[in-house]
């Protein structure tokens, strides 16, 4: 369930603990699985931060929504509704998050709000829609779709895609506040083949 921790800070663990901390599935993964998961998981983690310029940001802050929206819900700590779908194996569980930081990194960590892209998407904005598209196909962010009811985030859908010659991530994530968050992620590492994830929280259940 756990596997965009901070790998940042786990890069030198061995495999087999990288297995060890893989049971909170609740199920065995083949090692293949696992070190593709691994390697994906820590690109991912170990992108650079946005600088502190204490300019006004260009886009909507991501990041900053995230942190905020961490913060309550820890301090709420209430049980969530937990379905984690790795291909065809499906776990749910009542859980309590230990790190909802960690939790949502991928929802946070899709932050545009880079100085070197301030021109790299373009911005659609309607009365209640804000929508950010890439410009540049290197971008892993494609595409961020925000929908608001006055200052009121009502919902938040994310795509992001990554391939190079090793391997192709897609991901879509959706977030709706005090309500669920979903993560569908498909990865295919060459040589290791194709895996698919579905990790949905529900909140308040």
């Amino acid at each position: 369930m756990y596997w965009y921790k901070d790998f940042c800070e786990e890069q030198g663990a061995k495999s087999a603990e990288a297995t060890k901390r893989s049971s909170r599935f609740g199920y065995a993964m083949k090692l293949q699985t696992i070190t593709a998961l691994i390697f994906i998981a820590f690109l991912s983690a170990c992108k650079p931060d946005s600088k502190e310029t204490g300019e006004k940001l260009t886009y909507f802050d991501l990041k900053g929504y995230f942190k905020t929206d961490s913060a309550k819900l820890a301090k709420a700590n209430k049980l969530v509704l937990k379905t984690v779908v790795h291909n065809k194996i499906t776990e749910t569980k009542r859980v309590h998050i230990d790190n909802w930081g960690n939790e949502l990194r991928l929802f946070s960590s899709s932050d545009i709000n880079k100085p070197a892209w301030k021109d790299s998407y373009a911005m659609q904005n309607t009365t209640n829609t804000l929508i950010y598209t890439a410009q540049d196909s290197t971008l892993e962010t494609k595409r961020i779709i925000i929908n608001k009811d006055g200052d009121k985030v009502k919902w938040i859908l994310i795509f992001n895609h990554t391939k190079n010659l090793l391997y192709e991530t897609k991901e879509k994530l959706t977030y709706i506040p005090d309500s669920m968050y979903r993560i569908e992620k498909t990865q295919k590492v060459r040589l290791l083949g194709l895996n698919r994830y579905d990790i949905k929280g529900m909140l308040n259940q």
